[in-house]
């Protein structure tokens, strides 16, 4: 891994002449990030954002942590202690100088020893699940890091609006596997990460994986086509 993304994030942060990220899909053609959307504060982030923050109680693992903007205000704002977690080393480094007390580099599949009250899995919290073939390794893992009341916060879109729909209404999609399930690439500074696995769910098919690995779940909010789901420990 090149870890671009750290690189942009830490090229903003010591104001290193940073560019903009370009990400593409095997679905969606090349589309910019601008990097400064990476450290927006609460009130520049989105519904979905804001409401999972607000339900957040007690000890937080923030997955994915990027930057560091959710972390930042869980602790400072809420008065959280929170752990971030990324498998950017960079990312962590620039979390870690933005003051976030608990900053991790490592996998969440290698991470350990400790549970928490909130698990948040934010910006298309399922992603980070690759693909169905393995989402079970990911939701065992997460249901070992839950505290028995605890609560995980995750979001994801239904992509089924980004395919085109036929003359009788209905929706062209890829005949073999899940729709939900593309390549991904972030390009930087004229580099290119390789592609990774990225998983985009429908509210159902989250429920289903959900249940078949013990937890409850519950619709939060929905807003379009994406939504936040609550995961409690069955």
């Amino acid at each position: 891994m090149k870890d671009l993304m750290g690189r942009a994030i830490w090229d903003y942060f010591h104001n290193e002449n940073p560019e903009d990220l370009q990400t593409e899909t095997s679905i969606s053609e090349l589309d910019e990030l601008p990097v400064d959307y990476l450290f927006r504060d609460f009130e520049e982030m989105n519904k979905i954002e804001q409401k999972a923050l607000k339900l957040a109680h007690g000890k937080v693992l923030d997955i994915g942590a990027g930057a560091g903007s959710h972390s930042l205000y869980l602790q400072n704002e809420r008065n959280l202690e929170v752990t971030a977690l990324d498998i950017s080393p960079k990312s962590i480094e620039v979390c870690q100088l933005r003051g976030i007390q608990k900053a991790v580099a490592q996998n969440m599949l290698e991470f350990s020893g400790e549970t928490f009250d909130t698990i948040l899995l934010l910006m298309n919290g399922t992603g980070i699940f690759q693909s169905l073939n393995v989402i079970d390794i990911y939701l065992k893992k997460l249901y070992s890091l839950l505290n028995k009341n605890g609560q995980i916060l995750i979001d994801s879109t239904d992509i089924l609006y980004m395919f085109d729909v036929d003359e009788d209404g209905g929706v062209l999609i890829p005949a073999n596997g899940y729709y939900g399930e593309l390549d991904y690439v972030v390009h930087y500074k004229n580099e290119s990460e390789d592609p990774i696995k990225w998983l985009y769910l429908d509210f159902n098919t989250l429920q289903n994986a959900a249940v078949n690995n013990g937890f409850k779940i519950e619709m939060i909010l929905q807003d379009e086509d994406s939504y936040l789901a609550k995961l409690t420990k069955g």
